[in-house]
């Protein structure tokens, strides 16, 4: 089973991240692609993040709420994480660990 943060949280956390800068980077244009998917699929239920299904659930143990509402918070702050290194990246010009940092972040979402 995987665990999904609503697209409205997300795509608020990507915009409190900021705007990228005005110098284009060797990977600005995907990263500028990539974010815009993301805003667009806020009300989309087949999208948003996932994360593999825990070893707890696999030995049927029930998560709590509030174990869900952490695991959720942990998953959002690492996408933003994510992101924000791709932009880190591309800022300085690293064009391959630009795109390394993208690929994780677009394995974390869903898009339809």
């Amino acid at each position: 089973m995987h665990r999904r943060v609503t697209p409205a949280l997300l795509a608020a956390a990507i915009l409190c991240l900021g705007i990228a800068s005005a110098q284009a980077g060797p990977c600005s244009s995907e990263i500028a692609w990539f974010e815009q998917k993301v805003r667009q699929s806020a009300g989309n239920p087949y999208a948003g993040l996932f994360a593999p299904q825990s070893i707890d659930a696999q030995l049927n143990y029930q998560p709590t709420k509030a174990s869900v509402r952490q695991s959720q918070q942990q998953l959002r702050a690492t996408f933003a994480a994510t992101l924000a290194r791709a932009r880190r990246l591309d800022a300085r010009g690293d064009g391959a660990g630009c795109e390394q940092a993208l690929d994780a972040a677009k394995r974390m979402y869903i898009l339809p």
